[in-house]
This record gives C-alpha cells, sequence and structure tokens, in this order.
C-alpha cells in the first residue's frame, strides 16, 4: 500500500521538474540569439554603411579618371575606394587653387553669378556658412559634452557645447552671464535636436568624450561610458557649489 502511494509522488515529482528544464532552455536559446544579435549588428551595419559611403563616393569621382588608367582595365577586378583617393587628390589640388590670387579672383566672381540667384543663393550662402564655421571652429569646442538642468531644474539634460554665443542674441538677452551655444540632441536619433542659449554657470562640463555622450543617448542610458570618481567631483558636489554661487531664485 505505501508502495503504491509512493509511485504517484515520483510521478508528480517528475511532473514538476520538466516546466522549469523546458524553460530554462528556452531562455538559453534566447540569450544566444540576442547576445548573436548584439554581435553581429553593428559588426554587419557599420560594414554597410562603409560600403555604401565607398561606393558612393567611388559613383561621383571615379568617372574623373579616364578608364584607361582604372585598375580594373589591368587587373580582372575593381578596387573599391578609388574614387576616395581620387576625391582627396581633387579636393586638395581645389583648395591649393584656391589659396592664390588667381584662384581666389575666379571664386569671387563665382559667389557673384550665384548671389544674384533668389533661391540658389539662400542655399550656398546657408551651407558655406555652416562649413565655414565648423571649419574654424577649435576642436575642443566641438568635442565636449555637458549637462544643464532642462526642461526644468531638477531634470538633467546632456547637451554638446558649440561654441560662445556672439552678436545680437547674446547682446539683447537679460542676463549678465555670458552665454553658451548648446546643441541639445534627442533620443535616439541625435542628429534631430534644439539650439538652446544657456548661461555659462549653468553648465556642468563633463569628462566623457562626444562618442561616449553620443552612445548614451542612442541607447537612451542604456550604454554609459566608464567612469572613475577619483579626483572628479560628482554631479550632487557640482550641482552644490553652482547654487551657492548662483543666487536663488527666492531672492
Amino acid at each position: 500500500m505505501s508502495d503504491k502511494q509512493d509511485e504517484p509522488n515520483k510521478n508528480s515529482e517528475t511532473t514538476i521538474l520538466l516546466p522549469p528544464a523546458k524553460s530554462g532552455f528556452l531562455t538559453r536559446i534566447r540569450n544566444y540569439f540576442l547576445t548573436g544579435l548584439v554581435v553581429a549588428a553593428p559588426i554587419g551595419i557599420t560594414i554597410y554603411i562603409t560600403r555604401w559611403f565607398i561606393e558612393l563616393v567611388d559613383y561621383w569621382f571615379l568617372p574623373l579618371l579616364p578608364e584607361q588608367y582604372r585598375p580594373e582595365s589591368y587587373i580582372p577586378f575593381s578596387i573599391p575606394g578609388t574614387g576616395l583617393i581620387i576625391a582627396f587628390v581633387v579636393l586638395t589640388l581645389l583648395g591649393a587653387f584656391t589659396a592664390n590670387f588667381f584662384g581666389r579672383a575666379i571664386l569671387s566672381w563665382g559667389e557673384r553669378l550665384v548671389n544674384r540667384m533668389p533661391v540658389v543663393r539662400s542655399i550656398y550662402s546657408a551651407l558655406k556658412q555652416i562649413f565655414e564655421t565648423v571649419i574654424s571652429q577649435s576642436k575642443t569646442s566641438f568635442r565636449e559634452a555637458a549637462l544643464i538642468e532642462y526642461p526644468r531644474r531638477g531634470l538633467y539634460a546632456l547637451v554638446f557645447i558649440t561654441t560662445s554665443t556672439k552678436g545680437e542674441v547674446n547682446e539683447k538677452a537679460p542676463t549678465d552671464d555670458r552665454l553658451v551655444s548648446v546643441f541639445l540632441p534627442t533620443t535616439p536619433n541625435p542628429t534631430s535636436g534644439f539650439l538652446l542659449f544657456v548661461p555659462k554657470s549653468d553648465i556642468i562640463p563633463l569628462d566623457m568624450s562626444i562618442e561616449e555622450a553620443a552612445k548614451l543617448i542612442i541607447s537612451a542610458g542604456l550604454v554609459e561610458p566608464e567612469y572613475e570618481k577619483s579626483g572628479r567631483k560628482d554631479l550632487s558636489a557640482m550641482a552644490a557649489e553652482r547654487k551657492k554661487v548662483t543666487p536663488s531664485e527666492d531672492t
């Protein structure tokens, strides 16, 4: 009698143990798949974008090279990236040409011609100003991440410092502090965002690089850069010091 009662218990124990074993196997398969996806996706997307860019530059600049001088005329296959070399040589020669007096005269004549075209002149002037500003600014101006309190006090947003604010915006802003132009990117697309003019005292500089800050934004905070606290002030200490220097809103 007792032996018969033990058999159902053994069967019931076996039935109870099966689902966790099956569940654990499926969990491991899912984790392996996600791990493979995390490893393969960045590599595959990087290769795809790099290949697309090289093919695009080759499509633009390779026709500038006569067919008899192209690598595929001597070997049975084409060499990707030949257009990049041609683009580098052409742009370098163009820069050298426009650096002398004759080149500047031709460029000035061409710009006067473009300025007579209503729509084209607006596009050209805007693009020229953007490229001149980006190239003329020092690297530190465009490679520094910081925190500001946005959209209200007590909430912090990650921004990229671009340059010191100049001109009418800086002169007419009702503040005695120097303004700094910052770019507030959106998540997960950091190419869109907001241009903000922030008092310098309200900006908290960060030690992370612009690449690390971009990863933090794109991943919505999941990919955090490594941070060594030794010799650095944490956020709470910096905020406390800033509040001591900046008068409170109540006063």
